[in-house]
């Protein structure tokens, strides 16, 4: 749960500005749509091998 405290005189806009800054930063909305669809370890698995491979091939291309 995000807090903020309104300082004396802060505009409302600027409020809402800062909520969206510290919200970005929680990365709140990552995990929720992350969480939104279910992958399955398989599947989960394979990616992971799969970005490896290609993170391998990029860094033997470039040496």
């Amino acid at each position: 749960m995000l807090i903020l405290n309104r300082k004396d005189g802060e505009n409302i806009d600027r409020l809402l500005k800062r909520y969206k800054q510290k919200h970005r930063r929680t990365k709140l909305r990552d995990e929720l749509r992350r969480r939104k669809q279910y992958t399955k370890p398989s599947v989960k698995r394979r990616n992971e091998i799969l970005k490896a491979a290609y993170i391998s091939k990029k860094q033997a291309e470039n040496s």
